[in-house]
């Protein structure tokens, strides 16, 4: 069963749910696993002033690094230029 990892935000969700959906039309089992990302723990202050890349990514690609999950779904708006190396941007659906 492939792992999907993905944010639990409403958008994400719809998401990961999207993937997981075509994934099953091609007959693969899978499960959606949320993640907390740092950028979804930092309430109090403003993103702009955090001043960190990947503040929805990180965690996310330290997950598919370490082989916690198979698949990352990401929002193309979040997803840094230059990726960690060994990932890579597999899909942009259409």
């Amino acid at each position: 069963m492939l792992v999907i990892g993905s944010r639990g935000s409403q958008l994400a969700l719809w998401q990961a749910r999207w993937v997981q959906a075509r994934l099953a039309e091609l007959g693969e089992d899978s499960r959606i696993e949320i993640i907390h990302t740092t950028g979804d723990k930092v309430l109090d202050v403003a993103l702009s002033k955090v001043g960190t890349k990947g503040l929805f990514t990180k965690e996310i690609e330290e997950a598919l690094l370490a082989g916690a999950i198979d698949v990352a779904v990401h929002s193309l708006k979040d997803m840094p230029t230059d990726l960690p190396q060994g990932l890579m941007l597999a899909a942009i659906p259409v």
